[in-house]
């Protein structure tokens, strides 16, 4: 008998400062379309890329794991938050593949993160262990950049609809006391008013 390939496990990470619902949108997008067994919600412990200071971690696994509930196949990781120092994918990626053999491991992203991941720490090594499953703008497949479309990838396509939510967004509209409802899950929307996050931004 042959080896089993193990489970299929996506690997979904960012600031999610907040989550809003184009996050789970896309989530969702990536669960059914590539089958996957679970899908790893990774929020970034020090983002290297990002000047902005985030929220506090706690508020943010927080969101998250209010938005996910009920979710089937979702789980939030905090590996990120644990390991401490700048969170790199590629850090992330050989630490959860450490951890679980064998498996499949995809790596979902968005078209703007797939034309600049020449710039990612590791990316060279992150192409040998994680496919790529890219969400490419509405109605467009996924394009590389220069750099990595001279680099062989496995790729698969996310049919993801255009939605004009951002984390930027949400953070304003909080600061000006307007609703979120439309922008984030109610509890999410309820857990930002409780805490009062985001309103000196």
């Amino acid at each position: 008998m042959g080896l089993t390939p193990g489970p299929r496990i996506g690997l979904f990470g960012g600031s999610f400062d907040p989550v809003h619902h184009a996050h789970l949108a896309l989530a969702r997008v990536a669960r059914d379309h590539l089958g996957l067994d679970r899908l790893l919600w990774v929020p970034v412990g020090m983002a290297w890329q990002k000047a902005r200071r985030l929220t506090d971690a706690e508020h943010r696994v927080a969101m998250l794991e209010l938005a996910i509930a009920g979710e089937s196949r979702f789980e939030v990781s905090r590996c990120e938050l644990e390991r401490g120092g700048p969170s790199y994918t590629v850090e992330t990626v050989r630490e959860l593949q450490a951890a679980e053999t064998p498996a499949q491991w995809l790596l979902v992203i968005g078209q703007d993160q797939y034309a600049r991941f020449d710039t990612w720490h590791g990316w060279e090594e992150l192409l040998q262990r994680v496919t790529l499953a890219v969400a490419g703008r509405a109605g467009e497949l996924p394009a590389p950049g220069p750099v990595l479309a001279r680099h062989p990838h496995r790729i698969e396509s996310l049919p993801l609809p255009a939605m004009t939510v951002s984390s930027t967004e949400v953070r304003a509209r909080a600061a000006a006391g307007e609703p979120l409802d439309a922008l984030v899950p109610a509890a999410v929307a309820r857990y930002i008013a409780q805490h009062r996050l985001y309103s000196n931004n």
